[in-house]
């Protein structure tokens, strides 16, 4: 559970944005995917809706619903946040790295990593002992 110290921080950095609870709209439904005829049953998953930003959320991360209005509204203030600095958030920032690292490499760019590789193995090559043939 969440404990009333991070609610209370949670509160001042809503307040602090200018995020009123009378501005969100939260509506609970029925969580999907794995979880068999708990997660069917139970509404679980939050919805939170900011009227004057538009911004809509969708969290269903943990079994608890009291936990996942915590994370919605933790997700909810990053995204204000990140909207109003006008910065990259760490999240955006990561997903953005990953996806430079999934990223197919040019024709020009390979050359060069068998270029390096073949001059690697030419050192490597220097390093043995020699041969005696017979």
């Amino acid at each position: 559970m969440i404990g009333q110290d991070k609610r209370a921080a949670m509160k001042r950095r809503m307040a602090k944005l200018g995020i009123l609870e009378e501005d969100l709209i939260e509506r609970f439904i029925r969580g999907t995917g794995h979880g068999g005829q708990k997660i069917n049953k139970t509404s679980s998953c939050v919805y939170l809706h900011h009227r004057p930003s538009g911004i809509e959320i969708k969290c269903q991360t943990q079994r608890s619903r009291e936990m996942n209005r915590f994370f919605v509204r933790r997700e909810l203030c990053d995204r204000i946040e990140e909207i109003e600095q006008g910065r990259k958030s760490e999240r955006r920032q990561r997903i953005e790295k990953i996806r430079r690292q999934k990223r197919r490499r040019s024709r020009r760019q390979r050359q060069r990593e068998v270029g390096l590789k073949r001059q690697h193995g030419q050192k490597k090559e220097f390093r043995r002992k020699p041969r005696t043939d017979d």
